[in-house]
């Protein structure tokens, strides 16, 4: 079920910056929410570099960019390093947060069905409404261009 046009739920998680971030604080801005399997895996690595490589024309465009996953704030440290990454990593280890934006559940890997973190990203309108849903990311490495192109879009 798509969440797109519904209220974003609100969220309070420990950031890879050591600070705690809500969609409160991000209020009046675009955010972009998106949800990871795992750490330096990857697909994951190959996504979060597209997101960072094309990370300045985001910030040039006043979006804030989030990744969120079930890792520690130490695993996330770690994959920052080795990636360089510019954006902050949130920490759901509840999964939570990923729940209620059905980032988290069940899904089929190789043909067997399992409950795990389901790669997907959400754009968050200024006003907090979704304004865009990726329910099921196929292909990590294609996806941040994909966001990018609906944000460019006027």
């Amino acid at each position: 079920m798509s969440l797109e046009g519904k209220k974003a739920p609100d969220f309070n998680l420990e950031g890879s910056d050591g600070a705690r971030h809500s969609l409160k604080e991000y209020a009046g801005k675009t955010v972009v929410l998106y949800f990871y399997p795992k750490d330096s895996t990857p697909g994951c690595t190959k996504e979060a570099c597209g997101f960072r490589d094309d990370y300045t024309k985001l910030v040039d465009r006043g979006i804030v960019l989030l990744g969120v996953s079930k890792d520690s704030i130490a695993s996330h440290g770690k994959f920052i390093a080795a990636q360089r990454l510019p954006f902050v990593l949130l920490s759901d280890p509840d999964t939570t947060m990923m729940q209620a934006y059905q980032a988290f559940g069940e899904k089929v890997m190789y043909g067997k069905k399992s409950t795990g973190t389901i790669r997907s990203t959400v754009v968050v309108g200024p006003d907090g409404v979704v304004q865009k849903h990726w329910a099921k990311v196929a292909k990590a490495e294609q996806h941040p261009a994909e966001v990018l192109a609906f944000l460019e879009t006027p």
